[in-house]
């Protein structure tokens, strides 16, 4: 169900050392009504001479509002396989869920940022989350 209650929605990208990839999101917010599934894109380019296959992760800042914060369809579900110089736009489809105005410490909160992260295939799980948590600390600060 559509609310009345409207937010905006931010969009972040980041690539992580050493991927020759650039990405950034195509808008850089769109305001939104709680509710109403909306679609969002983000471009990406292979600037190296080689086929890359990457794969993203996401945050939502504030944390709490990520609870709240519902993808119905997105790139960072499977992973992108981009050519030497290919430029792809990769979907993001989601709604900011209507149960949001029930809660009192959203209740100020009009905002949200939408991050994410490439990584090549193949990056350690330990690199990623030492990525992931420098960003983090990034946004909030």
């Amino acid at each position: 169900q559509i609310g009345e209650r409207e937010m905006t929605v931010r969009f972040n990208a980041n690539v992580n050392r050493g991927l020759p990839w650039r990405f950034r999101p195509v808008q850089g917010s769109v305001t939104v009504r709680v509710g109403e599934p909306t679609l969002a894109f983000y471009r990406v380019e292979n600037t190296s001479e080689q086929t890359i296959v990457g794969t993203a992760t996401y945050n939502v800042t504030p944390f709490k509002a990520g609870e709240y914060f519902s993808k119905i369809d997105c790139f960072c579900f499977t992973e992108q396989v981009l050519q030497p110089g290919e430029t792809s736009e990769l979907p993001v489809s989601f709604f900011v869920d209507p149960s949001i105005v029930d809660d009192p410490e959203m209740d100020r909160i009009t905002t949200l940022t939408l991050s994410y992260t490439f990584f090549e295939v193949g990056t350690s799980a330990r690199e990623q989350l030492s990525s992931t948590n420098q960003l983090a600390g990034s946004v909030i600060n």
